[in-house]
């Protein structure tokens, strides 16, 4: 498997362990040190995983519409598993032992109400650890113009 292979296999491995709120699996692709900026959440940095477990915990629960890649959720009833993201303009950069993979993640949900998807812009820095990639560092933006809300 080439680098750049392996590198998106990783990424995708740890995006779909968010979906599926595997905490077990996030931690295996994810540093202890991992710093984010999610623009939905806050506009500060967030340090480490504590966040994320609890995130992942909250998002598991049956009677929540979220997941913690679509943390807005929707009202009512959600089948979980009718969930899939994509990968829109998929960028990779692998310098050594350091990878940048940039991309506009779209998560996609079947609902009661019918199909919805949500997306916004993601940029994702991983590192080699011997023969394993991790990601790093996580900045989302929104896929609109700023600041926060979407266009009416």
């Amino acid at each position: 498997m080439s680098p750049n292979e392996a590198v998106r296999a990783v990424l995708e491995r740890h995006l779909q362990s968010i979906l599926d709120n595997d905490v077990a699996a996030y931690h295996a692709t994810t540093v202890p040190e991992l710093t984010l900026y999610e623009w939905y959440v806050t506009p500060h940095r967030i340090d480490g995983l504590a966040f994320h477990d609890f995130m992942l915990a909250e998002a598991a629960r049956p009677d929540t519409p979220a997941t913690a890649l679509d943390p807005a959720g929707r009202a009512g009833t959600v089948d979980k598993a009718r969930q899939r993201f994509d990968l829109a303009n998929y960028n990779e950069q692998v310098h050594g032992d350091s990878a940048v993979c940039s991309y506009t993640l779209l998560v996609t949900r079947g609902t009661a109400e019918g199909v919805a998807v949500r997306n916004h812009n993601e940029s994702r820095v991983l590192v080699r650890f011997g023969d394993a990639w991790k990601v790093v560092h996580v900045h989302k933006s929104p896929a609109w113009k700023a600041p926060y809300e979407a266009a009416a």
